[in-house]
């Protein structure tokens, strides 16, 4: 499991960060379905990658051996009782341009993660109609 967030220094933390219900809901039924960890080059992002685990996103820059540029921690989804309320985090910056390749690795996940999703899904089998049996009139 990548870890390295932890141990780096960051140059801005942003507690009270919202994400949006999509982005967190879409993030977690991916770990269920991919795995305990996901790691995607989001297009657009030419050497930086998204890495999805259940406490932390944390986008990593290739060529800099994965060093972090930013991340999302600290969800606040315990106790949680609507799925279309955005929750709050913890955005850690480790980059001073960090904060403009926060939208486009969101994005570029959605598009990765569905493609994923659809591909890992087992095809439901072919539907069978069964016929309605005529009511009784007793």
């Amino acid at each position: 499991m990548y870890s390295r967030h932890t141990e780096i220094p960051t140059l801005d933390v942003r507690p009270g960060w919202l994400v949006e219900a999509r982005y967190f809901n879409l993030a977690r039924r991916a770990l269920v379905r991919l795995g305990s960890e996901v790691r995607l080059s989001p297009p657009g992002l030419k050497h930086l990658d998204l890495i999805l685990q259940r406490d932390a996103w944390i986008v990593v820059d290739r060529v800099l051996n994965d060093m972090p540029v930013v991340a999302w921690t600290a969800f606040h989804a315990r106790g949680r009782r609507s799925l279309h309320r955005p929750i709050a985090c913890e955005l850690l910056l480790f980059h001073a341009m960090g904060s403009m390749v926060m939208k486009r690795a969101l994005s570029g996940m959605e598009r990765e993660l569905c493609a994923a999703i659809d591909m890992a899904s087992p095809a439901a089998p072919p539907g069978k109609v069964l016929p309605f049996l005529p009511r009784s009139c007793a």
